[in-house]
């Protein structure tokens, strides 16, 4: 598995801070690894994904304000 700070492909996150794409309390999937800073987050069953970020505001999805009433969901890794 290819590592990001912490975070494997495979990882299991939990929604702490949701929009209209992630629900708050749901689980998602860590897809494939990009590089340190950027990963691909799993939805619709697995099957889509959009691209997550970790840095120092923690780990999140950034949406373009147009495109989410709240731009940013945000998520913990499950231990």
């Amino acid at each position: 598995m290819k590592e990001n700070n912490n975070i494997h492909t495979d990882d299991k996150l939990i929604c702490i801070q949701g929009n209209a794409y992630y629900s708050e309390g749901e689980v998602y999937t860590v897809g494939r690894i990009v590089n340190d800073k950027y990963f691909q987050l799993l939805t619709s069953g697995n099957d889509d994904h959009w691209y997550a970020t970790l840095d120092d505001q923690g780990i999140y999805v950034s949406f373009d304000t147009e495109t989410a009433t709240n731009n940013k969901a945000f998520f913990d890794k499950i231990a």
